[in-house]
C-alpha cells in the first residue's frame, strides 16, 4: 500500500499540457498529488502556472527534473517523436507514466517503449481518456446480452474543423516527418484519434495481433504534409471498423462511434458520454455516463491495485492502424475545386464532407465506395 499525494512532474505543459495543469490540480486539491515539477525547453511564467499549484521545480532536463523531484508520476504531453525516449527516461528510474495518445508515431517505437516500460515494472497508462467512459463497460454488457443482436462491425465519425494556424503552433504539426523522424501527425493518428481506438475499444478487438488487415485512404485540403480528410477500414475478428473524419467539415460536430448489430445499434458521443440505444420492437433510448480520469485511475492502481483503463497491450491494436497510415502512400492533395477557403474562420472546407463522413460510419464503406469523386479505390495494407 502506498500513500498519496505523489509528486508528479508534467513534461509538456503549453498547449493541450494547460489541460493536465488543471487536472493535477484538481486531483492535487483531493490530495491525490502535487505537482512537483514542470519539465518545458522554455520555463513557465508564474501566470501560466494555475493557482493553487505553487511554484514547482522547472527544467528542459526530464530525468535530472525527475531525480530532483523525486517524481513518482510523469505526464508525458509532449510532440509525438518525443513519446518514447522521455517514457523511457522516467520508467528508467522507477517513475510511473500518462503518456498521452498517440503512445509513438510507429509500431517499432510503440514497442521499444511498452518493452522498456514493461521491462522496469512501471505502471503506464496512454491517455485515451475517452476509454475511461463508464459507458464502456455499459455497451460491451448490451453487446454480451445481445441487446442489438450479432454485432456486425463498428464506425466512426469525426467532422471536425481547425483554422490554418493550427498547422503553424509548431514544428511537428501536421508533418508525416521531420528531420527524418517519424511524426504521423495526420486525422486519425492524433486529433480523431480517440475516434479509432474507441471503435476498436468496442469491437473487443484492442490487441495487436486483433488487425488482419488496414485500409486507408488518406487526403489533404490543408496545405500539409499529413493528412486532414481520411478513412479507414480496420479487419478485426468481430468485423470491420471504419472511421472517418476531417479537419475541414462545413458544419463541425461532435465525433461518435457506432456499434451495429443484426437488430440494432448503439451510438456513443465520446467526448460526452453519450449514447443512444436504438432496437428492433423498442423506441430509442438514450444514457448520459460519467467518466474516470486516467491520472485518477494511475493513482488508483498505485495504491490499491485498481487496474488500468488503457495499459499500452490495450492500445496495440490502434497501433497497428497508425502503422498503416504511417507506411501508406503519402496523402493525395484534393484537387482546388474540392475545398474552398472561409476567410472569416481562416480554414479551408470541403463540401459535402459532413455527409461522406455519417456515410461512412453508417455503412462501413469507405469514402471511394461512397462516390466521392476525389477518391479513387486503395489497396489493402497490412499494419
Amino acid at each position: 500500500m502506498t500513500t498519496t499525494p505523489f509528486p508528479v512532474v508534467l513534461a509538456g505543459a503549453r498547449g493541450h499540457g494547460r489541460w493536465h495543469l488543471e487536472n493535477i490540480r484538481r486531483l492535487q486539491d483531493l490530495g491525490l498529488v502535487r505537482l512537483a515539477g514542470i519539465c518545458e525547453l522554455t520555463p513557465l511564467t508564474e501566470d501560466e502556472i494555475p493557482d493553487g499549484l505553487g511554484t514547482p521545480k522547472q527544467s528542459a532536463d526530464l530525468g535530472a527534473l525527475l531525480d530532483a523531484t523525486g517524481a513518482r508520476i510523469a505526464v508525458i504531453c509532449t510532440p509525438i517523436p518525443t513519446h518514447t525516449d522521455l517514457a523511457l527516461t522516467a520508467a528508467e528510474r522507477g517513475v510511473h507514466l500518462l503518456l498521452e495518445k498517440p503512445p509513438a508515431p510507429s509500431y517499432a517505437e510503440f514497442r521499444r517503449m511498452a518493452d522498456g516500460v514493461a521491462q522496469a515494472g512501471v505502471a503506464c497508462q496512454i491517455g485515451f481518456q475517452s476509454l475511461g467512459s463508464h459507458a464502456m463497460p455499459a455497451i460491451g454488457k448490451l453487446i454480451a446480452e445481445g441487446v442489438i443482436g450479432t454485432v456486425t462491425g463498428a464506425g466512426g465519425a469525426g467532422p471536425w474543423a481547425r483554422d490554418e494556424a493550427y498547422y503553424t503552433r509548431a514544428p511537428w504539426a501536421g508533418r508525416r516527418r521531420l528531420n527524418g523522424v517519424d511524426v504521423v501527425d495526420g486525422v486519425l493518428t492524433n486529433p480523431l484519434a480517440h475516434a479509432v481506438a474507441t471503435a476498436l475499444a468496442l469491437l473487443g478487438t484492442t490487441g495487436a495481433e486483433d488487425v488482419t488487415g488496414v485500409e486507408t485512404e488518406l487526403w489533404r485540403a490543408n496545405d500539409i504534409e499529413a493528412d486532414d480528410t481520411s478513412c479507414v477500414r480496420v479487419t478485426t475478428p468481430r468485423g470491420p471498423a471504419v472511421v472517418a473524419a476531417t479537419l475541414c467539415a462545413e458544419r463541425p460536430d461532435e465525433p461518435y462511434v457506432l456499434v451495429q448489430g443484426s437488430s440494432g445499434r448503439i451510438t456513443l458521443w465520446y467526448k460526452q458520454d453519450r449514447m443512444l440505444l436504438q432496437r428492433a420492437g423498442h423506441g430509442p433510448e438514450e444514457f448520459q455516463y460519467g467518466r474516470t480520469d486516467l491520472l485518477e485511475n494511475l493513482v488508483d492502481h498505485l495504491t490499491t491495485g485498481a487496474g488500468l483503463l488503457v495499459p499500452p497491450e490495450a492500445t496495440g491494436a490502434f497501433m497497428r492502424v497508425v502503422e498503416a497510415i504511417r507506411t501508406a502512400p503519402d496523402p493525395s492533395p484534393l484537387p482546388e475545386t474540392a475545398w474552398r477557403r472561409d476567410d472569416g474562420e481562416r480554414r479551408r472546407i470541403v463540401p459535402g464532407v459532413d455527409g461522406l463522413v455519417a456515410a461512412a460510419a453508417d455503412t462501413l464503406s469507405l469514402y471511394s465506395e461512397l462516390g466521392a469523386a476525389w477518391a479513387p479505390p486503395k489497396e489493402a495494407t497490412l499494419g
